[in-house]
C-alpha cells in the first residue's frame, strides 16, 4: 500500500500490517500510546473487523481495510461529520480507479456498487487526556473504511458486490487506497473541521441512493418506519416522510425498495 501524492504532501502518514485484529483497533492502541495523525493504518487481512454496532465485517485478503486517525478540530460534536468525508472521498476514488459500475452512498454509512453493499464507514471518537484542567479532554477520530475489491460475503439479507464483478477494470485494494488517500486529503480540506460541513453534505447529497424513493427504517430500539427519503438535514440526520408526517432520525439501519425487491427476486 502506498499514500497518493496529495496525502504525502498534506503530511498524511502510513503503517501497513499483514493482519491485524482490526485496523479501528490498532489505531486506538496507537492513540492510546500518543499517536495523533493523520495516519492511515492498513491491514491485508483482519481477523476481528467490526462494522456498525459491532457487527462482524468479513475481512479476507484481497478486499481494503484502512482506518484513519485524525485530530486536527477542536469540537467534539463534529466528528461524526467525518464519516460523511469518507464517504464522499471514497466515491470519488471509486469513480476515479474503476472503468465501470454504478457507486452510491446509503445513509449512514455504506458504499454500494449498482444498487449492493460494496463497503461501510465505521467512525469512532477516542477521548485523550490533555493534562490540561481547563479543558481536560480532547477527540480523536478514527474512520475505518472497508470496500469488497476482490471478495463480497454471501448469505446476507441484502445483496452485496465485489469490485471484482466489474471484471479487468476492477482496481485492486492497493490502487483505490492510493487514490482514497488523496481523495479524503481533499474531502478534509473542504470540511475544515466542520466549518464546511454544508459543502460536503451537498456533495454527499449528489452521490446518495434512494433520493426522494421509498425506504423503510429499523431504529435501535426496534421501531420500523416506512416513507420517502427527503434528505439529510444540515447536522447529516436522515429525513423520512410517512404517512404519519416527516421524522427525523438519528440513527437507524436503512433498506431501500430496490435492494429489498432484488433480495426477493434472487431468492425465488
Amino acid at each position: 500500500m502506498l499514500l497518493g501524492s496529495l496525502a504525502r504532501a498534506r503530511g498524511f502518514r502510513l503503517v501497513a500490517f499483514g493482519e491485524v485484529d482490526s485496523t479501528n483497533e490498532e489505531a486506538k492502541r496507537l492513540i492510546a500510546s500518543g499517536e495523533r495523525g493523520p495516519l492511515w493504518v492498513v491491514a491485508d487481512r483482519q481477523t476481528a473487523g467490526r462494522g456498525r454496532l459491532g457487527r462482524d465485517w468479513v475481512s479476507p485478503s484481497g478486499n481494503l481495510h484502512a482506518s484513519l486517525i485524525f485530530s486536527d478540530f477542536d469540537a467534539p460534536a463534529v466528528a461524526p461529520q467525518l464519516g460523511f468525508a469518507a464517504g464522499v472521498a471514497a466515491i470519488n476514488a471509486l469513480k476515479k480507479t474503476a472503468s465501470a459500475g454504478r457507486f452510491s452512498l446509503k445513509w449512514p454509512n455504506d458504499l454500494l456498487l449498482d444498487g449492493a453493499k460494496l463497503g461501510g464507514i465505521l467512525s469512532e471518537g477516542v477521548s485523550v487526556a490533555t493534562g490540561d484542567a481547563r479543558a481536560p479532554y480532547r477527540i480523536s477520530a478514527v474512520v475505518g473504511i472497508g470496500v469488497n475489491c476482490a471478495h463480497a460475503p454471501a448469505d446476507l439479507p441484502y445483496p452485496a458486490k465485489a469490485l471484482g464483478a466489474l471484471g479487468a477494470g476492477a482496481p485492486s485494494a492497493a490502487l483505490l487506497f492510493e487514490a482514497l488517500s488523496d481523495a479524503m486529503a481533499e474531502t478534509l480540506d473542504i470540511w475544515a473541521g466542520g466549518a464546511g460541513f454544508q459543502r460536503l453534505r451537498e456533495l454527499w447529497l449528489a452521490e446518495a441512493a434512494g433520493m426522494g424513493e421509498p425506504i423503510t427504517v429499523t431504529l435501535s430500539q426496534g421501531e420500523t418506519l416506512k416513507g420517502r427519503f427527503e434528505a439529510v438535514d444540515p447536522s447529516g440526520r436522515l429525513i423520512i416522510v410517512s404517512q404519519e408526517g416527516r421524522r427525523v432520525i438519528d440513527a437507524g439501519d436503512v433498506y431501500l425498495a430496490h435492494a429489498a425487491r432484488r433480495v426477493s427476486e434472487e431468492g425465488s
